[in-house]
């Protein structure tokens, strides 16, 4: 993966870390940072931090790690505190009440939800570490979803589907 080195590619890597590790200082995202070869001084990380809105709280053992807030105004803490809403939690949560329609074509998956939503939906399905796909295009009511393997779309719709639990569907 090529990422540049801008200041928004920065921040958005800083939610990426804060969201996968328990981070409990600025010195240990420094240094999770710098493992990827993105070296910060601290001053400009922590800019980031309170850019990004990024707040301590209280995990699981007590001790007090970064977190970030959640999309949309969500009270989901964006952090693994162990307290937290997991990714793939969220993801079959936000499918049952949001996803409309799913149809593949080879390695394309479009998404259809109510208006407004798609980019909401969007945001559950690539946060879910989806090993399958590749990442997500959201309009207002479509989500375009691609697939690694080129005929991948087929799968994954039908696992989308799966998640709106028996759902009444339109396809």
């Amino acid at each position: 993966m090529t990422t540049p080195l801008t200041k928004t590619a920065r921040q958005a890597r800083v939610i990426e870390l804060l969201t996968r590790h328990p981070v409990h200082s600025q010195g240990e995202l420094a240094k999770l940072l710098a493992d990827e070869g993105v070296e910060v001084t601290q001053a400009t990380l922590s800019r980031d931090l309170v850019e990004i809105g990024a707040v301590k709280l209280r995990a699981e053992d007590g001790s007090l790690i970064y977190a970030v807030p959640g999309e949309g105004g969500e009270r989901i803490r964006r952090a693994r505190t162990g307290a937290a809403e997991t990714f793939a939690g969220r993801l079959a949560r936000v499918a049952a009440e949001l996803l409309v329609s799913a149809e593949a074509s080879a390695n394309l998956v479009i998404v259809r939800t109510p208006a407004g939503a798609a980019q909401y939906l969007a945001s559950a399905i690539d946060h879910a570490e989806w090993p399958d796909i590749l990442g997500t295009v959201a309009g207002d009511d479509t989500v375009l979803v691609i697939t690694r393997d080129p005929d991948g779309g087929e799968q994954v719709a039908e696992a989308l589907l799966r998640l709106t639990n028996g759902r009444e569907r339109r396809s």
